[in-house]
């Protein structure tokens, strides 16, 4: 357990108390804050207060974080669309709507559930307790395909891959409005949203160098129908770039057009392709999966709206 202690001066008075504890307290997300507030593990002259009190001078302010708590990620008979399986690792085509891993808000029902069940406990520790296997992540609303690695030699050996950008990520998407050019990249830094910490945005502060190919499929009114290959794969990252331009992913509620009205839930994006040298064959290897039936009713609909 820690605990923080700080008195507010002159220089603090009307700051809100979640904003002025995100300075002060470099190791705690904003988010982070709010729930300790929300819990009681905040304090101000002894008494609980809401995120949205307003410092006075000489306020005493104590921040309690407990302990955190032990997970251990538990097998989960949920049925997987396996592409492809050896000794060393599985491709998985992941559904919309499924967590990669276990995560606060989200112990129950994730792929690192199942994999446990199917593999039988075969699966890389390199990551913890909490993602065994997994090699990369795609996000809970986006679908398509997975690397899961099932010893820590295979782990390693895809990870690099993945370093070196040699891996081969490729995903279909559409996106909102016309993109001009038929090709196109996008090579722009990816980081934490200075202010939403869930969020990441296009900045030069403490990022990391991000770049997304794009090529055009199809073009519709009002949306575009698009190839994006990843030679870098930061959190967010198609999601982050297309917004970044000014064409979202359609129903993407976090970037996207808050107006834009569609009959799926989360964004319309699926890892399609992946390729990658095997680690015991050493072999390229490549797969894809189909578009899901989501995808494919949008698109129809598209077609028949016109082009």
């Amino acid at each position: 357990m820690d605990r923080f202690c700080f008195k507010a001066d002159s220089e603090n008075v009307g700051m809100r108390i979640d904003k002025y504890l995100a300075v002060s307290i470099k190791e705690i997300t904003r988010s982070a804050i709010v729930g300790l507030i929300d819990s009681e593990n905040i304090t101000v002259n002894g008494n609980s207060v809401t995120k949205n009190y307003k410092l006075k001078h000489g306020d005493n302010i104590e921040v309690t974080v407990p302990d955190p708590v032990k997970y251990e990620a538990k097998a989960e008979n949920i049925p997987l669309d396996i592409i492809y399986e050896d000794d060393d690792l599985l491709i998985v085509n992941k559904p919309k709507g499924m967590v990669v891993h276990p995560a606060p808000g989200n112990y129950e029902g994730t792929l690192v559930n199942a994999l446990m069940y199917h593999c039988r406990n075969n699966l890389s520790g390199i990551n913890g307790v909490l993602r065994p296997g997994i090699v990369h992540r795609i996000d809970k609303e986006t679908s398509g395909l997975l690397i899961v690695a099932k010893n820590d030699k295979a782990h390693k050996h895809l990870a690099e891959q993945i370093k070196r950008h040699t891996f081969t990520r490729e995903y279909e998407a559409v996106v909102v409005g016309n993109i001009k050019d038929d090709k196109g990249t996008v090579d722009a830094p990816i980081g934490r949203h200075r202010i939403d910490r869930k969020k990441m945005t296009v900045t030069d502060r403490n990022s990391k160098n991000a770049v997304t190919h794009y090529e055009v499929i199809a073009r519709y009114r009002g949306y575009t129908h698009i190839k994006c290959i990843l030679e870098t794969g930061r959190t967010h990252q198609i999601r982050v770039h297309m917004a970044y331009i000014g064409h979202p992913v359609s129903g993407d509620t976090v970037y996207g057009n808050k107006k834009e009205k569609v009959n799926f839930e989360g964004q319309c994006l699926h890892a399609r392709k992946i390729g990658f040298i095997h680690p015991s064959k050493e072999e390229y290897m490549e797969f894809t999966s189909e578009l899901p039936e989501y995808f494919k009713k949008f698109l129809l609909k598209l077609e028949n709206t016109g082009k």
